[in-house]
């Protein structure tokens, strides 16, 4: 399997604010760095590299206003003589206007997030970028014939919608990458998402969609991140009503109860009969992940794989979440080695 890597994620290295403080993001670049390394220990396959892209392909699932945030808000903080990380002061919540983008930075960094986890940093314009544009070649890499690709994206991007970022993520490489491959002339994606936490932004872009249908297994919100959305009673608006199928699972799930959720997951991806499948592969699902509550072990990550590869579909896998480094890169390969049949 070709596997998509930039060392421009290293560029990216933010603060948080979480339980109450600032401290340095659990998303860091030694994620990237020991999946990759990983990658490389078992000869999962090649490296690549990805060309840059136009922003333009960013704007096909974010709005343009959104995408020229990301590009020029660290140019705005700093011009106010700041070189500590930008966060955000305020939030548009229910009756405050959320039509109009503010014109200082302050109401801009508000405006464009839905927490406090997405810092912006001198680098983080170009790291996010080159992440979407690994998801971009991965997809391409598929429509050149090919049967599976990994994007070793980071920072990921399933928590950022349309026009907002939050949990790590500002550019949404997953659902970039399915609008690519729409644009190209595929006729059905589906986006499935194996992360703990609920990708909100995924869900948000092509919730009131036929073309791409969304399926998450996750944390159940009413006790985790992102905690106000990824109920079981969301299933899509308008056009897009039956293609997004959300499994919130309690806290402790083990691999019996996820392989079983997996496995409806599944008879619905093939029900909808997609062109390609996106896979956001968090492996936050881990047992001893920071800040996640399933219970998964380094083992069962071949058999989730090997389930995936049972669709017959060519695939392009966009890492997500995993927040415990030492084991990230063994679980997130070892899907990669079970889709594979190498597990």
């Amino acid at each position: 399997m070709l596997t998509f890597y930039s060392q421009l994620h290293h560029l990216h290295h933010a603060s948080e604010l979480k339980d109450g403080k600032v401290s340095p993001c659990f998303e860091m670049p030694h994620r990237a760095d020991t999946v990759l390394a990983r990658v490389r220990e078992v000869g999962l396959g090649p490296l690549a590299t990805a060309p840059a892209q136009d922003s333009s392909r960013y704007a096909r699932v974010h709005s343009a206003r959104y995408v020229r945030f990301l590009e020029t808000a660290w140019q705005e903080w700093s011009a106010l003589g700041h070189q500590h990380d930008a966060l955000p002061l305020v939030w548009p919540v229910r009756d405050l206007r959320s039509d109009i983008e503010p014109e200082h930075i302050d109401g801009k960094l508000g405006f464009y997030a839905m927490d406090a986890g997405v810092a912006i940093t001198a680098g983080t314009w170009q790291a996010v970028r080159a992440s979407a544009d690994l998801a971009l070649a991965g997809m391409q890499h598929l429509l050149d014939g090919q049967h599976s690709a990994f994007a070793l994206c980071r920072p990921p991007g399933h928590h950022a919608a349309a026009e907002y970022m939050g949990g790590y993520c500002y550019l949404n490489n997953a659902a970039i990458a399915a609008q690519f491959c729409l644009d190209q002339g595929g006729k059905r994606v589906t986006v499935l998402d194996v992360d703990f936490h609920h990708g909100n932004g995924s869900q948000s872009i092509f919730y009131a969609r036929a073309d791409v249908q969304f399926v998450s297994l996750h944390g159940d919100p009413r006790r985790s991140y992102p905690y106000f959305s990824g109920h079981r009673d969301e299933t899509g608006h308008g056009a897009g009503l039956g293609f997004n199928h959300n499994y919130p699972l309690p806290h402790g799930t083990d691999w019996t109860a996820y392989a079983e959720a997996l496995a409806h997951a599944c008879q619905q991806i093939r029900a909808f009969q997609p062109d390609v499948l996106v896979v956001s592969l968090g492996v936050d699902t881990f047992v001893d992940d920071p800040i996640s509550h399933f219970r998964l072990r380094s083992e069962d990550y071949f058999p989730m794989g090997a389930a995936i590869a049972g669709l017959g579909l060519p695939t392009l896998f966009v890492m997500e979440g995993g927040y415990m480094v030492d084991e990230i890169g063994i679980n997130a390969v070892n899907v990669l080695q079970g889709f594979a049949g190498q597990g």
